[in-house]
C-alpha cells in the first residue's frame, strides 16, 4: 500500500494501485474480481436495506491514509502499548496496521500448528490458497468485505496439521496506531484445521486511545473433517475509530467449531458473519455479546446455511446499551432442501439501559426442508423491576441491584469462555464497565 491518500469514496485510487501490483495470477485475479464488486455496490447508504439502521457517512467523509510500513525499529516504541492486550499463556503472533510484526511476536510455536504472515504465504504460494483466500467470506453484497479482499496486504495464515492437538491458545493482536491522519488496514486470517485436529485461536482489536481510523478485518476459518476449533474475537478498538469485519466459517463431515464475538470498543462498528454447515454431523455454535454506551453503533449481520443432514447450529447474541448507543443485530438461519434432521437455534437478546438507547432485533428463519427443529426469538427491554425489588428487599441500594443484574446478563456468554486469561480480561472489563463495579465483584 503507497503512502497516497485513499480516496473514502469510492477507494478508486487505491484500487486502482492494489490492481498495478505486480503479483501472481491468481492474487490479481481475485483483486480484480473483489474492486469490481465494490466498485458496483459502492459505499452502502441508508436506503440499503442491509444497511438501514447503520449510517456509515462518518467513514465516507474522512480521507484515509496508508499506514507506513513495519519498521523494527518501531518495537520498542509499541512494546508498551501493546503489552496491555497481550493474554498469559498464549501464544502471540502481533501485526501492527495490518502489517506483521516479528519482533513483538512469539518466536516459538506449539508443535502440531504452523503460523506465517500472510504476506510471505501469498509471496510463495498464491495459487496453493486461490482455492480457499476469498472464497468462504463471499463478498459479493458485502462491499467493505469486497474492500478489503481487494486492498488487503497481509494478515495471518494458521494451518493446524491433520489429528494435532494443540494445547496452548494463539492469540493474534491486531494493534492500530495513531497517526495525524485517519489511517486504514485491511488484515486478513485465514484458519485452517486440518482433520480431527483441535485448536484454539483468539483474535484481538485494539488501538491507540482516541485515535480516528478504520480497521476493515476479514477472517476464514475451515475445519476439515472432526476438526474441532474454539474461535474468539475481541474487538475494543479506539472509542473513536470504525470496524468493518467479516467473518466466515465453514464445517466439513463431523467438525465443531465454536466461534465467540465480544464487541467493546469502536465508534461504528459492523459484523457480517457467515456460517457453512457443508458437512453431515458437523456443529457450529456462533454467539456473541456487545457493550455499547454513548453514541456507539454496533451492527451484527449473520447468516447460518445448513448444507447437509444431521447438523446443529446455535447463535446466541446479548447486548447491553446505555445512553443513545445503538445496536443492530439481523440473523438468517437458511435450511437448504436435503439437509434433513437440522437442529437450528438462535436468539438475541437485548438490555436497554437508558431511554435513549435502541436496539433492532430481526432473527428469520428460511426452511426448505421437512424434518428439522429450528427455533429464533429476540427480545428487548430495560432491567426487570421485580428483580430491583427483590434485591433491594435484601439490603442492596438500587445502583448496585441494577448492576448486580447487569453483570449477571452479561456474565453468562463471558462464562463460556474456555481461555483462562481471556475470561479474566473479559470479567474485568464487565467489573469496570458497570456502575459500582467493585460492589458487584465482591457480591460474585
Amino acid at each position: 500500500m503507497s503512502e497516497t491518500l485513499v480516496e473514502a469514496s469510492p477507494f478508486a485510487a487505491e484500487l486502482d494501485a492494489a490492481l498495478a501490483r505486480a503479483e501472481p495470477a491468481a492474487l490479481t485475479a481475485l483483486r480484480a474480481e473483489a474492486a469490481g464488486r465494490f466498485r458496483a455496490l459502492g459505499l452502502p447508504s441508508l436506503r440499503d436495506e442491509e444497511w438501514r439502521h447503520t449510517n456509515v457517512a462518518p467513514v465516507a467523509k474522512l480521507r484515509f491514509v496508508a499506514p507506513r510500513p513495519w519498521s523494527g525499529a518501531r518495537a520498542a516504541e509499541l512494546a508498551e502499548e501493546i503489552a496491555r492486550f497481550r493474554l498469559d499463556g498464549t501464544c502471540e503472533l502481533v501485526f501492527v496496521d495490518g502489517r506483521f510484526a516479528p519482533e513483538l511476536s512469539a518466536t516459538l510455536l506449539p508443535e502440531g500448528v504452523a503460523i506465517e504472515s500472510l504476506a510471505r504465504r501469498l509471496a510463495r504460494d498464491a495459487g496453493g490458497l486461490a482455492a480457499v483466500l476469498g472464497r468462504k467470506a463471499r463478498f459479493d453484497a458485502h462491499p467493505f468485505l469486497a474492500l478489503s479482499t481487494a486492498l488487503f496486504e497481509d494478515g495471518a495464515v494458521v494451518e493446524v496439521a491433520p489429528r494435532a492437538v494443540v494445547e496452548t491458545a494463539l492469540h493474534l493482536i491486531f494493534y492500530s496506531t495513531a497517526s495525524p491522519e485517519p489511517q486504514a488496514s485491511f488484515p486478513r486470517t485465514l484458519i485452517l484445521a486440518g482433520e480431527a485436529s483441535q485448536a484454539t485461536v483468539v483474535e484481538s482489536f485494539a488501538g491507540a486511545p482516541g485515535a480516528i481510523y478504520l480497521t476493515c478485518p476479514v477472517t476464514e476459518l475451515v475445519a476439515a473433517r472432526a476438526a474441532v476449533v474454539d474461535h474468539y474475537k475481541l474487538q475494543r478498538e479506539s472509542r473513536a475509530a470504525f470496524h468493518l469485519s467479516g467473518i466466515a466459517v465453514e464445517t466439513a463431515r463431523a467438525a465443531n467449531v465454536a466461534s465467540h464475538s465480544f464487541s467493546l470498543g469502536g465508534a461504528i462498528v459492523r459484523h457480517d458473519i457467515r456460517g457453512a454447515l457443508a458437512g453431515e454431523g458437523s456443529e457450529a455454535t456462533l454467539n456473541g455479546l456487545y457493550l455499547v454506551e454513548d453514541r456507539q453503533l454496533v451492527d451484527t449481520h449473520m447468516r447460518v446455511d445448513h448444507l447437509a443432514p444431521h447438523c446443529a447450529s446455535h447463535e446466541l447474541y446479548k447486548g447491553v446499551l446505555d445512553g443513545r448507543a445503538r445496536a443492530v443485530f439481523s440473523g438468517r438461519i437458511h435450511v437448504h432442501p436435503g439437509a434433513q434432521k437440522t437442529d437450528a437455534k438462535q436468539t438475541n437478546r437485548n438490555l436497554l439501559l437508558s431511554e435513549e438507547a435502541i436496539a433492532h432485533s430481526q432473527p428469520q428463519l428460511e426452511i426448505y426442508a421437512d424434518d428439522v427443529k429450528c427455533t429464533h426469538g429476540s427480545t428487548v427491554g430495560q432491567l426487570d423491576d421485580e428483580a430491583v425489588f427483590y434485591l433491594r428487599s435484601r439490603g442492596i441500594g438500587i445502583e448496585a441491584a441494577r448492576s448486580l443484574l447487569t453483570y449477571a446478563f452479561a456474565a453468562d456468554l463471558v462464562e463460556r469462555v474456555k481461555v483462562p486469561a481471556l475470561h479474566r480480561e473479559l470479567q474485568e472489563f464487565l467489573f469496570a464497565w458497570v456502575p459500582q463495579g467493585e460492589v458487584v465483584r465482591d457480591a460474585v
